[in-house]
């Protein structure tokens, strides 16, 4: 740990009163610390920072900290949604921002709150799908391409990117494949434009959402893009994250158009599953099947 506060200490010019080890993961060591200039922040450094970093089931890319800074920026730069704010970042090292938490659970008012923020930051419409360059979502890959409509990008850019990676992986079937590749024919019947691109936070899930007093504290570890309102908020169920009172809130400023619950929520979920089929394995085809024989491929 000497080490990473000593790069801590000359990248912020200031010294290291204390450090705690905090959990990251994607091969990443990280740090909560208190500063002498006052400040707290939390840093996430790669293996080659710190000897103590831990190797994850798929490690960031090379460029992977310095993408989530740019990230965090933008997110900071072009809505409210509350971010830490990034004092540093390099290939190897990042330092923002420690929001402060209480571990409270996703309780009723912070759903309420969540969806007043999401709202607002999908209220904007932006110029494009896709963004000005390529992102990550967790380690892997996000191309975004510019794009003048939305179910073609997903088709290309998301859906069937993300499939024939997982296949290439060797950890999606062939027949699950070929299947996903029957449905991304035919996305047209199901899925609907949006009225405009919006930016999204792109992994909206209870592990990157930070609370505090019964309030949304911040979001972190984004993975952004314009596009559609839609596959956020389908993500944002997968795992339980938001539910009735998210929903009435956000609905409140963007009303949701008919048939999402009832089936575009579970096209759109493909694509965070294939991301955790890729991450960690065999354990959700279960979901991506139950998935493509509704729809009848």
């Amino acid at each position: 740990m000497s080490m990473l506060t000593n790069r801590i200490e000359s990248v912020l010019a200031t010294r290291v009163v204390e450090a705690r080890a905090m959990a990251v993961g994607f091969g990443l060591t990280g740090l909560e610390a208190r500063l002498a200039d006052g400040r707290q922040v939390a840093v996430k450094a790669r293996a080659s920072a710190s000897p103590s970093g831990e190797r994850g089931r798929a490690s960031l890319p090379r460029s992977g900290l310095e993408l989530e800074a740019f990230m965090l920026g933008e997110l900071q730069r072009l809505s409210e949604l509350p971010v830490p704010c990034v004092h540093y970042a390099d290939a190897d090292l990042l330092v923002m921002d420690y929001i402060a938490q209480d571990g409270g659970g996703i309780t009723p008012s912070v759903e309420r709150h969540a969806g007043a923020l999401i709202a607002a930051l999908h209220a904007t419409p932006r110029p494009h799908f896709g963004y000005a360059r390529d992102t990550l979502i967790g380690p892997l890959a996000q191309p975004n391409p510019r794009a003048p409509s939305w179910v073609p990008f997903f088709r290309d850019h998301r859906l069937m990117v993300m499939a024939a990676q997982a296949h290439k992986d060797g950890a999606l079937p062939a027949s699950l494949f070929a299947r996903i590749a029957r449905l991304a024919e035919r996305l047209d019947e199901h899925l609907i434009e949006p009225a405009y691109p919006s930016l999204l936070h792109g992994d909206l899930w209870t592990g990157n959402v930070l609370v505090r007093g019964g309030r949304v504290a911040g979001f972190v570890d984004p993975a952004i893009y314009f596009g559609a309102p839609e596959i956020e908020l389908a993500f944002a169920t997968l795992f339980g994250t938001f539910g009735a009172d998210f929903f009435a809130a956000y609905e409140e400023v963007l009303p949701l158009a008919p048939g999402f619950h009832e089936g575009r929520r579970d096209i759109y979920n493909l694509y965070p599953l294939l991301v955790h089929v890729r991450l960690f394995g065999a354990g959700y085809l279960a979901r991506v099947e139950a998935t493509l024989r509704r729809f009848g491929v």
